[in-house]
């Protein structure tokens, strides 16, 4: 896979939805990869502090943040991007991605950043996404990573899971670093309940 990713080209501009402290990170990320970043947060006071100071002071304080990352609080600021990263809580997803669904052309890729499965309808976030945008292009990211380790350049690696091949790879070279390798596969489902019972299993041991 590591060959495929050096060959395709990465995607120019990369939208973060959400801007928590993995989302933070993930447009530090994107932003140091070269990319152009838009960043999306709920919150007026993160995006002020962002787009002022260079620092995420409520999720992410103490990590100085990229000048290729523009914060927003509006979603219609992410429909010129052709890969949306939706890193908001899983919970929280489906009420999220229905808002910006008006903003998104189909075929978007949307990499699901957000671990677990959602109460109520024990949806995947697959779903979820399937269930609102179901023209959308879905991948998914899935750690172990931590915000703080990944701005401060430590070595991490992560899973791009995704159907299409050449999207997973254009996704891995849009997102690799160095320090932040993303190996690609092809199981989604495997990836997202990964993600959603690790902790879970790392409890019970």
């Amino acid at each position: 896979m590591k060959n495929s990713a050096e060959t395709s080209s990465p995607f120019a501009h990369v939208a973060v939805l959400g801007a928590g402290a993995w989302g933070t990170a993930l447009a530090q990320v994107a932003a140091q990869a070269g990319r152009q970043v838009t960043l999306w947060a709920h919150e007026v006071e993160v995006v002020e502090a962002i787009q002022t100071m260079r620092e995420n002071t409520v999720f992410l304080p103490g990590a100085q943040l990229s000048s290729a990352i523009v914060a927003t609080s509006q979603l219609q600021d992410l429909a010129a991007a052709p890969v949306v990263l939706a890193v908001t809580p899983a919970q929280h997803l489906r009420a999220t991605l229905t808002k910006l669904h008006p903003h998104i052309t189909p075929g978007t890729a949307i990499v699901l950043c957000a671990k677990g499965v959602e109460q109520g309808s024990l949806a995947l976030m697959t779903e979820v996404l399937q269930a609102v945008m179901p023209h959308a292009a879905a991948a998914v990211l899935s750690g172990p990573g931590f915000a703080k380790d990944v701005v401060r350049g430590a070595p991490t690696a992560v899973t791009i899971a995704c159907k299409n091949a050449e999207l997973g790879a254009r996704l891995v070279a849009t997102l690799g670093l160095a320090t932040f390798r993303p190996y690609l596969s092809d199981d989604l489902i495997g990836t997202e309940i990964s993600g959603a019972v690790k902790n879970v299993i790392a409890i019970a041991c």
